[in-house]
């Protein structure tokens, strides 16, 4: 059985991102989801976050750069949908445009389940034989596939847009 649930809004806040330009049905739907100001939609590139409030990304770029000046083979794990796709897309370009080594594998969600499990760890070792596995659209709480690739001698680098 089908079950709809309706999320709560403020009406004050529908108004707000109405006043602001919003459609009103899209105003309810971002109230519904917490989003209360028109400025959080921009899709301009100076709306994005600052690379610097990322965490731990200076570590991640170090030991990037120093992957690919190493030659170590690289393979992004993304997922399949839209947003897994596109930072998979970006990362092979922006690896590649810097001289990595990276190839890509996109695991079937449901044959292998969600995030960087121990399962695709082995895919990902068996197909594509890397020294570094970079995830991208996989989530941040794959402790076990993270374990797996580590005794099995190879490093993860995290990646997500999600909150943890």
């Amino acid at each position: 059985m089908i079950r709809i649930a309706t999320r709560s809004y403020d009406p004050r806040d529908v108004d707000g991102l109405i006043h602001s330009g919003i459609h009103p049905v899209l105003a309810r739907v971002y109230a519904a989801r917490g989003l209360l100001n028109a400025k959080d939609l921009s899709s301009e590139l100076g709306a994005l976050i600052a690379p610097s409030g990322l965490l731990h990304i200076d570590a991640a770029a170090v030991y990037l750069a120093d992957a690919i000046a190493a030659g170590k083979k690289m393979v992004i794990v993304a997922d399949y949908d839209c947003d897994g796709a596109t930072a998979c897309a970006v990362g092979l370009r922006g690896l590649r445009s810097l001289g990595a080594q990276v190839d890509y594998i996109v695991p079937n969600r449901f044959e292998y389940g969600y995030g960087l499990t121990p399962e695709i760890v082995e895919l990902t070792i068996r197909e594509k034989s890397p020294d570094i596995i970079v995830t991208v659209d996989n989530g941040i709480a794959s402790i076990d596939g993270v374990a797996a690739a580590k005794a099995r001698g190879i490093d993860v680098v995290v990646t997500d847009h999600h909150l943890p």
